[in-house]
């Protein structure tokens, strides 16, 4: 009812895997499927699959995605987030024709500053796109 109501003001409605149900990559495009309206999609965040596969959850939301989250948690010495092969996620994102935005959010403990966080993912997506620039 919801992306009913804002469909006439040109409004998406967006789901984000936000834990529980939500990041069940199967689950949730089944939801989209069901609902099929233009106006409701996804937002896939790559730091909230916890016990789902974070690239087969992203892989299963990228047809139904209005935006994407590069969330990041923590970093090793080359620059690289630990937990996600931004390369392998980003190019599921551009695999399924995606070229929106691309949200970043920090929640790690190291570096304390969020704004040096933001800015550690931010240097990442610009390495991961330069190497998939080259592939291309």
């Amino acid at each position: 009812q919801l992306s009913e109501f804002a469909a006439p003001h040109k409004i998406n409605v967006i789901v984000e895997n936000h834990g529980g149900l939500s990041s069940d990559g199967a689950w949730l495009a089944g939801v989209m499927k069901a609902v099929d309206l233009p106006n409701c999609g996804t937002l896939p965040d790559f730091g909230n699959f916890h016990e789902y596969d974070r690239y087969k959850g992203t892989e299963e939301l990228m047809p139904f995605a209005k935006g994407v989250s590069a969330k990041s948690h923590a970093f090793d010495a080359e620059g690289n987030e630990t937990k996600s092969d931004y390369l392998r996620l980003m190019k599921i994102v551009l695999d399924h024709g995606y070229h929106g935005y691309v949200g970043i959010e920090w929640e790690g403990e190291k570096p304390e500053d969020e704004r040096e966080g933001v800015m550690l993912t931010k240097r990442l997506l610009e390495r991961v796109r330069e190497e998939l620039s080259k592939e291309s």
